[in-house]
This record gives structure tokens, sequence and C-alpha cells, in this order.
């Protein structure tokens, strides 16, 4: 079984929350995509897709404290 190098960190749909989370984790060199951006907006921006904030699983105990220590816990996936 192979597992996926990428883990989801949250999902939303605030563009302003993906901005600051991309520019945390610009600042501490951690790998991150976010998914569904071109599927979100070919919907018309009506917030049915979620876009997802994907890490490099092996800077998620990392980015998820970045996280945290910037306030946005509840922000984060469960799991």
């Amino acid at each position: 079984m192979q597992h996926s190098l990428m883990i989801e960190l949250f999902d939303t749909n605030d563009i302003v929350l993906i901005s600051f989370a991309e520019s945390l984790m610009k600042s501490a060199g951690i790998l991150y995509f976010v998914t569904d951006q071109n599927t979100s907006v070919a919907e018309g921006s009506l917030g049915a897709i979620r876009r997802r904030f994907l890490v490099d699983r092996e800077s998620a105990d990392e980015a998820r404290q970045i996280m945290i220590d910037a306030g946005l816990e509840h922000e984060l996936a469960q799991g």
C-alpha cells in the first residue's frame, strides 16, 4: 500500500485564509498545494466545492503547529 505524499491540513472557501496559510507555509519552507481552485472558480464561487490545502506529509506536524500558533487551530482538519 502506497501512502500519499501530501495530506489535507484544512479545507475552506475562504480565499483570505488560504492566502494567509500559503504565506505561513512559504515562510517555514513547507511544501503545500491548494486543490480544486479551478473547479471552484468554474462553478461560479457558489461555495459548493471547497478548496483543500495540502502539505507535505513529512512536514504535517510542523504545519499544524504553525497554524495553531497563528490562532487557526479551529480550521484544521481532524485526524
